[in-house]
């Protein structure tokens, strides 16, 4: 309907630039590289870690939020596109680029932040932690004391798990694990004057990564400082132990990272069997990136390199400290709360406040009408879980079906799921085996919830079930009822405490139809249908948020007043980004809150001017997905599991529902309206596909979304304590 729209004013294939020829929204220069993207996500992420306006435990937290991404990033991202190269792979993607031209431009980006992180983390960081009593010291700079201390620790604990390994005639070079950290040294024997290469691998997973040396020992030491020495130093200063009689002649520190995706085949038929092999493979994936110490000498670098067999541009050579994820153990430390954001603590929503909150009737309130909460200002505890807990109890509710995609090892839910069947009610849990790092824990979860009762089913081989739901089934008079949850994250109480998603509690019947219809498609055999109300990815989401576009497109044309508006952490789909560009060349408003990928261009005469993009990032990790339409006094909002990316759109199980309840849709549209108001932690896509910090119009009182919403759920739980 758009595409004839368009053709009806002569601006196919795009819209006519007043300044020169129509504009073509599907040639490559108007699509930004996905990869490249991410890498600027990432430096939104260092920016915060950067921003003295943030306490310093919460900047250092950011510092090692950095580096864990990054190893994400490139496990899993840049390991595609290694994969691509090493298959003689040169087709191109939606924006012109070869997977080998790619992995140029990534090293070209990725090389001068990974300096400047390590530069935040030496010179900025660890400054400011030592003026407040936080210190990481090298193992030279401890006193007699401290250091005795130390030797007794590696003596008792460190040495008796430390491995040298020699490379020389008949002892090959060892194989290096994925993100060990591993000290390099070249050893001499005086008498021969031979010399070998030896690795030592740092036993991490049974040892702290940074060793808390207690001041106790010098009981007049003034300082009451947290000292901490990194595990390297203190195996560095005692390798005499571990090459006794040699002479040690250099050593450094590496790091490998490898390829640790993998794929499932679409005719497997045992789907937790095949994973379990693949995750027994994963360990030994290509080498994607080796990290090395800066100070090594060029021996040293080039014996390690060329051991490892890398390119140069798969190398990082770094100042300070490798693995900076290690930065994460000064944040969980004791002892300095007023270097941390005050905590927040999650407030149950008013409308499940009735009588006690931990017994509060979750049924009763959604037969008063929808209830919408927003983790994590609402409390999980007091609403999903207590939802799960009060359905596998009630004697009327006759079944109970949930997705499960991450969980976390004491939940609640899946225990419910087991009480719930042991009482003899239907439950059925679909278990999703392949979310990505988490495998492991879904194959002991799905394990257990077999040998207790509950129907699991895997899915589809070749689809990740990403939908977020609970049906429940209560018999009702001469009636059953369908009583719903659907989020926009996972049923996990730790990362609601840390996400901000969204959660609908519903008994809106053709809702549950189509819940109930999606359940029994995924478990059983069955072709996919049309659904009443929902959006259902692969057969229909892509589809259906395009023809909203395209409807709002048309009112526009009519002349009502109209607006697109998207929240969500990645928009990268092809067939999307060029709806929204002919959107915005048919002069249609549009807002779009992303946290991470944005591959559209914003500001491009006759294609993407009326396109604004905002990122939002915080203490919470945004999380929640709105899709909002406003076409004259019409406004359609949807909220589900979904991002606009590819992936979601065609290779996963994703749920996506209009939120028609008037309360539950003006409190999305509330936190959409905060979203891109935000000036404390928010920055704006600009036309040079560069982002911008936003700046406050009012430093001392900037608005902020976070701080906003935390302010207003407490003041409405207050409200409600005193009614």
């Amino acid at each position: 309907m758009l595409d004839e729209t368009l053709a009806s004013d002569h601006t196919t294939p795009g819209a006519t630039n007043a300044e020169g020829p129509a504009v073509d929204p599907t040639a490559p220069e108007f699509f930004v590289n996905r990869e490249l993207s991410w890498v600027d996500f990432d430096q939104r992420v260092l920016e915060l870690a950067q921003d003295e306006r943030t306490r310093l435990l919460e900047r250092v937290k950011f510092a090692a939020i950095f580096a864990s991404n990054l190893d994400e990033f490139f496990m899993i991202r840049v390991a595609g596109q290694h994969a691509k190269v090493w298959a003689e792979n040169r087709r191109r993607g939606p924006d012109g680029r070869t997977a080998d031209q790619t992995l140029d431009a990534l090293r070209a980006k990725l090389e001068p932040l990974v300096h400047e992180h390590a530069r935040v983390v030496e010179q900025d960081l660890r400054p400011l932690l030592r003026e407040h009593g936080i210190r990481i010291a090298r193992h030279e700079e401890l006193d007699d004391e401290q250091k005795a201390l130390i030797k007794t620790r590696f003596q008792n604990r460190i040495y008796p798990v430390l491995t040298p390994l020699a490379v020389g005639l008949g002892r090959p070079f060892p194989y290096i694990s994925n993100l060990s950290l591993n000290l390099g040294v070249l050893v001499r024997d005086p008498d021969t004057r031979q010399t070998v290469f030896a690795r030592v691998k740092l036993p991490t997973e049974v040892v702290d990564r940074l060793e808390l040396v207690d001041n106790t020992a010098n009981p007049n030491a003034e300082s009451k400082e947290q000292v901490f020495v990194p595990l390297e130093e203190i195996v560095e200063a005692h390798l005499d132990a571990l090459f006794p009689g040699m002479e040690v002649l250099d050593r450094g520190m590496f790091r490998v990272t490898r390829d640790a995706d993998f794929e499932i085949s679409d005719d497997a038929d045992d789907v937790k069997r095949a994973l379990e092999a693949e995750l027994r493979n994963r360990r030994f994936g290509e080498i994607v990136r080796v990290e090395i110490d800066g100070k090594v000498s060029e021996a040293l670098r080039t014996e390690i390199v060329e051991q490892l067999g890398v390119e140069e541009r798969q190398v990082y050579d770094l100042d300070g400290l490798l693995d900076l994820t290690a930065l994460w153990q000064l944040v969980k430390a004791p002892g300095h709360n007023e270097l941390l954001d005050d905590p927040w603590r999650a407030v149950t929503h008013p409308r499940l406040r009735e009588g006690d909150d931990e017994k509060s009737d979750v049924f009763a309130a959604m037969r008063r009408g929808d209830v919408l909460v927003h983790h994590p200002y609402d409390s999980f505890h007091t609403s999903v879980e207590r939802f799960l807990e009060q359905a596998a109890v009630d004697r009327d509710v006759l079944a109970i079906k949930m997705t499960v995609y991450r969980t976390n090892a004491d939940s609640t839910l899946l225990p419910a799921l087991v009480r719930a069947s042991e009482r003899g009610k239907q439950t059925v849990a679909l278990v999703e085996l392949k979310a990505r790092f988490d495998e492991q824990a879904n194959i002991r979860w799905a394990q257990v919830l077999e040998d207790t009762g509950v129907h699991v089913v895997y899915g589809h081989p070749a689809l990740k079930t990403h939908a977020k739901c609970i049906l429940v089934v209560r018999r009702e008079g001469e009636k059953v009822r369908h009583y719903l949850h659907i989020g926009t994250g996972n049923y996990h109480a730790k990362t609601a405490n840390l996400y901000t998603d969204f959660g609908l509690f519903t008994r809106d019947q053709r809702l549950g139809q189509d819940v109930a219809d999606l359940f029994n498609q995924l478990t059983g055999f069955a072709k996919p249908g049309r659904f009443r109300k929902a959006l259902v990815a692969p057969n229909g989401l892509r589809d259906g948020l395009i023809e909203e576009i395209e409807r709002t497109v048309e009112a526009h044309r009519q002349g009502l007043p109209t607006r697109i508006r998207l929240k969500m952490n990645s928009i990268v789909d092809r067939a999307s980004i060029h709806a929204l560009y002919r959107a915005s060349q048919a002069g249609v408003p549009i807002e779009i809150n992303v946290r991470g990928i944005c591959c559209l261009r914003v500001g491009v005469p006759g294609l993407s001017e009326t396109i604004q993009v905002r990122s939002v990032l915080g203490r919470f990790l945004e999380h929640s997905r709105i899709y909002a339409f406003d076409r004259g006094d019409q406004r359609t909002v949807y909220m589900g599991s979904a991002d606009i990316m590819e992936r979601n759109l065609d290779n996963r199980v994703e749920l996506v529902v209009p939120v028609d309840d008037e309360a539950a849709r003006d409190e999305l549209l509330d936190a959409l309206d905060r979203a891109f108001e935000d000036e404390e932690g928010s920055w704006v896509l600009r036309p040079d596909d560069t982002w911008e910090r936003v700046q406050p119009a009012d430093p001392e009182n900037p608005k902020g979304l976070q701080r906003q919403l935390m302010e207003l759920h407490a003041r409405r739980a207050r409200e409600a304590d005193t009614e």
